[in-house]
């Protein structure tokens, strides 16, 4: 078999409606929640029967915010290393590959069972937008999917530590404060593409139901404003 046709068995719920702002990787921010809600034809609950004593899952999902580019290149600019080096698309993590599929590890927090979504998984550590098509689901087994003397390569180079946050008088009290917790560790991670470093520079993030102002000097975050959106 040359070419497979696939299509999603679910959709993934997050507070992230857009690519800026998300985790580079799945786990750095364990706060994080997502609702896996499965498609019609595959609500039947006996395909999760017994998923619930795995404590992690493997989701293989795709890229659906990619700009569709005509063919593919073999080199790409991983942001780690500034933008401004290529490498082999397949020593990397990048959206843009022949396949856009993306995997990810998430932890099985519980499993509700509704009226309208059918059973739903709740998960958590997740790195992915609102609406992200999910194509497979697979148990994580910690006694062969994890190698503790693996190799990084240059993936734990040029890598920024983690941010202070500054809340500035009129955010306070805007979001919940677990609401704001999480935020605030979004935003120690430093959502910015690696090549912008501009310290004037006022970015914009949504977040849930709110819309974010900040700007980033001298290793610290200053939050300018949480709006709620209408």
């Amino acid at each position: 078999m040359d070419e497979m046709l696939i299509k999603p068995i679910a959709h993934i719920k997050t507070d992230f409606s857009d690519k800026f702002g998300l985790p580079r990787q799945s786990g750095i921010i364990p706060e994080l929640k997502g609702r896996i809600v499965f498609e019609p034809e595959y609500r039947d609950p006996n395909a999760l029967r017994e998923i619930g004593k795995y404590t992690h899952l493997w989701l293989i999902w795709g890229f659906s915010a990619n700009r569709k580019k005509a063919g593919w290149e073999p080199t790409v600019r991983p942001p780690r290393l500034g933008g401004n080096t290529r490498v082999g698309v397949f020593a990397t993590r990048s959206p843009y590959r022949p396949n856009p599929l993306g995997l990810t590890v998430v932890m099985l927090e519980k499993i509700e069972v509704t009226k309208e979504e059918g059973t739903v998984l709740v998960v958590s550590g997740t790195d992915m937008m609102d609406g992200t098509p999910i194509y497979d689901i697979k148990p994580y087994l910690a006694y062969v999917d994890a190698i503790p003397d693996a190799s990084d390569g240059f993936a734990l180079s040029d890598k920024r530590g983690s941010l202070k946050v500054i809340f500035k008088n009129n955010t306070l009290g805007v979001m919940k404060k677990d609401e704001q917790d999480i935020l605030e560790k979004v935003l120690a991670q430093d959502p910015r593409p690696q090549y912008q470093g501009e310290p004037d520079r006022v970015y914009r993030m949504d977040y849930g139901s709110y819309c974010i102002s900040f700007s980033i000097s001298e290793g610290t975050v200053f939050v300018s404003e949480i709006k709620k959106k209408k």
